[in-house]
C-alpha cells in the first residue's frame, strides 16, 4: 500500500544484511555524465583559477609583499573553518564540500571580482572622467554586486549538485561561511600585500605602518566580514532546501532575497568609509556586532534544534527495531556521542571511531528527513533515501551500539527516592552520576532519561567487542 510521504510508515527491520534497492541504473551514460569527467573538469577549472589569481595578486604586490600576505591572510582561516565546522558537528557533510567551497571562494569568485570590479571601475571613471566617485562607486555599488554573486554561486552548484548534502538552514551556513573564507583569504592577501608595499615605498614601519592599520581592520576587527554577508544568502538556500517540492516560487525567491540582503549589507559595511571620520565605527558598533551577534545565537540555536529533533524523531525506528531503546537519547547528545566515538576508539581503534562517527551522521540525517517528511516537506525519493540511511546505520551497527549504549550509562541521569519526610508536591529526586571526566552533568536540564535510555551510573557494556572499561586509564 503506498504511504504518502508526510505521513511515512516505520519500515521494519531487515532479518540480515539489506539488500539491493532494486532500483534500475542506467549503465551506459554519455560521457558528460561520467563523474570523473564532471570531477575532472571542476579541478581543472579551480586550479586554472588559482594559477591565475596567483600570478594577478603577485604582480600587483610583488614577490616579498604577496609571502607577507600570504602570511598575515592565513591567520583567521583556520579559526573561521573550525567555528563553521563546529557548526556542522551534528549531521557533518563531507570534506569534500567544504574543500570545494573554500577553493572556488579562493580561486574563482576572487578571479570573478578581480578582473570585474576592475574592468566596471575604469569603464566609469573613463565615462564620467572622475576617478574618486569611479572608486567609491564601485566600492559601494559594483563589488557587493560582483562579489556576492561570484560567492553565491558555489552555493548554488552545491545546492543543484549535491542535493543529498544539502538539507538546511545549517548547511547553507556552512557552505556560504566556508565559501566566504576562502573569498576574503585571498582578497586579503591583496590588500595586506599592497600595504606592505606602500610601507616599503614611504620607509614607515611598526604600528604606524599601513600594513599594521590594514591587518587591524581586515583581520582583528571584521574577519567575520565577507562569512556574514555570504551566510545571508546560504540561509537563503537553507530555507528552500527546507521547501516542498511543489513550493517552487519559495525555493527561488527565498534565495534571491537572500543574495539581496547579503549585497545590501554588503554595500552598507563598504559605504561606511565614506560616513564621515567615524562613520566606519559607528557602523561597526551599531551594526555589524549586533548582526554578527545575532547571527551566532541563531547558528547556536539551529544546532541545539538539530539535537532535539534527533530525540523526537528516532524513537520511531526503536518500535520499529532498528534501533536499540537507549539511542536516541545518546545520538541527541553531543556529549554522549563524543563519549562514544572515544570508547570505540579505546578498544578498537581509530577505524571504529570514525565507524561510531558515521553511525552518528547516518542517524542524524535519518531523523532530519523523517522531520521533513513529517511536516510535508519530502522530496519524492524519500523512501529511497531512507532505505539508504538505514542500511548504512545497520552494517555499522555491531561497533556503534555498544559504544552508544555505554554513552547513554554515563550520561543519563540517576533518580533516585527522597527520605519519607521529604516527600512532598514530588516524590523523587534526581541525581546525575559523575562522568569519566569527574563533572555532573544533567543534559538539557531534564531530570529524567527520555525514552528509555538506562539509569545505570556504572558499568560499562562488556562483550566479546568491548572488554570492561576503565575511564581513567592512562
Amino acid at each position: 500500500m503506498a504511504t504518502s510521504p508526510a505521513n511515512p510508515t516505520y519500515p521494519m527491520q531487515p532479518a540480515g544484511p539489506a539488500g539491493s534497492s532494486g532500483t534500475s541504473v542506467n549503465r551506459h551514460p554519455h560521457w558528460w555524465q561520467l563523474r570523473a569527467i564532471r570531477v575532472g573538469a571542476l579541478i581543472t577549472l579551480l586550479a586554472l583559477s588559482g594559477l591565475v589569481i596567483l600570478a594577478l595578486v603577485r604582480r600587483q604586490t610583488g614577490t616579498e609583499g604577496f609571502l607577507v600576505g600570504l602570511g598575515l591572510a592565513t591567520l583567521p582561516v583556520p579559526l573561521l573553518v573550525a567555528a563553521f565546522r563546529w557548526l556542522d558537528r551534528v549531521a557533518p557533510g563531507p570534506w569534500r564540500n567544504l574543500v570545494f567551497a573554500f577553493a572556488w571562494g579562493a580561486c574563482a569568485a576572487a578571479l570573478i571580482a578581480i578582473v570585474a570590479n576592475s574592468f566596471a571601475t575604469q569603464w566609469i571613471a573613463t565615462a564620467t572622467a572622475d576617478p574618486t566617485s569611479a572608486d567609491t562607486l564601485g566600492a559601494t555599488v559594483i563589488a557587493p554586486i560582483v562579489e556576492e554573486t561570484a560567492k553565491a554561486a558555489a552555493v548554488l552548484l552545491v545546492f543543484l549538485f549535491r542535493r543529498s548534502d544539502f538539507t538546511g538552514v545549517v548547511d547553507g551556513f556552512v557552505i556560504a561561511g566556508v565559501t566566504a573564507t576562502g573569498f576574503a583569504f585571498t582578497e586579503n592577501i591583496l590588500y595586506l600585500g599592497n600595504a606592505f608595499g606602500t610601507d616599503q615605498l614611504s620607509g614607515e614601519s611598526g604600528l604606524a605602518s599601513v600594513t599594521a592599520a590594514t591587518f587591524f581592520v581586515r583581520v582583528v576587527m571584521s574577519p567575520f566580514a565577507h562569512p556574514l554577508f555570504t551566510v545571508l544568502t546560504g540561509i537563503g538556500f537553507g530555507i528552500a532546501a527546507l521547501s516542498g517540492e511543489r513550493h517552487t516560487a519559495r525555493r527561488v525567491l527565498v534565495p534571491l532575497a537572500g543574495l539581496l540582503l547579503a549585497m545590501g549589507t554588503h554595500a552598507f559595511w563598504n559605504g561606511s568609509a565614506s560616513f564621515g571620520e567615524y562613520g566606519f565605527f559607528v557602523v561597526y558598533a551599531t551594526f555589524m556586532l549586533p548582526v554578527f551577534g545575532l547571527l551566532t545565537w541563531l547558528a547556536v540555536w539551529l544546532r541545539r534544534r538539530e539535537l532535539a529533533v534527533v530525540r523526537a524523531e528516532l524513537p520511531a525506528y526503536v518500535v520499529a527495531g532498528w534501533l536499540t531503546a537507549a539511542e536516541p537519547f545518546a545520538l541527541g547528545s553531543m556529549r554522549a556521542r563524543t563519549l562514544a566515538r572515544d570508547y570505540a576508539a579505546y578498544h578498537l581503534g581509530r577505524p571504529a571511531g570514525r565507524a561510531v562517527v558515521a553511525y552518528e551522521t547516518y542517524a542524524t540525517s535519518l531523523a532530519l528527513l523523517r522531520h521533513r517528511a513529517h511536516r510535508g516537506r519530502a522530496r519524492a525519493d524519500f523512501a529511497v533515501r531512507e532505505r539508504e540511511l538505514l542500511d548504512a546505520l545497520w552494517e555499522r551497527r555491531e561497533v556503534a551500539r555498544p559504544a552508544l549504549a555505554y554513552a547513554a550509562r554515563v550520561t543519563a541521569p540517576v533518580v533516585l527516592p527522597l527520605p519519607y519526610a521529604a516527600y512532598g508536591p514530588f516524590h523523587t529526586a534526581y541525581r546525575t552520576p559523575r562522568t569519566v571526566y569527574g563533572t555532573p552533568h544533567a543534559p538539557y536540564g531534564r531530570p529524567h532519561a527520555p525514552y528509555g535510555a538506562p539509569r545505570v551510573a556504572h558499568g560499562p557494556p562488556t562483550g566479546p567487542a568491548y572488554p570492561s572499561y576503565n575511564p581513567y586509564r592512562t
